[in-house]
């Protein structure tokens, strides 16, 4: 079961990537929605808190990996919005 958790949790995971390097590229966060992005961020970080005191490596793991290009979007989303 955990390679299932694993390959769930990696293609989810490797699907904000291209995101994050479109936004890094262009500097353009005006079609991404702050609040969805600081909602989903945060919830990442309790996934990631989560499977830590679970024992859980799936879930900290690939959720470890997704709040990355997360957070960095929700950065530059963030001072985009205040500019």
């Amino acid at each position: 079961m955990i390679i299932i958790g694993l390959i769930a949790g990696g293609l989810t995971s490797v699907s904000f990537i291209p995101q994050a390097i479109k936004t890094i590229r262009t500097q353009n966060t005006s079609g991404i929605s702050l609040t969805t992005y600081m909602l989903f961020t945060i919830g990442v970080a309790l996934w990631v808190i989560y499977g830590y005191f679970t024992e859980d490596f799936a879930i900290l793991l690939t959720n470890l990996i997704t709040v990355i290009p997360s957070l960095t979007i929700l950065i530059m989303k963030v001072r985009n919005s205040f500019k």
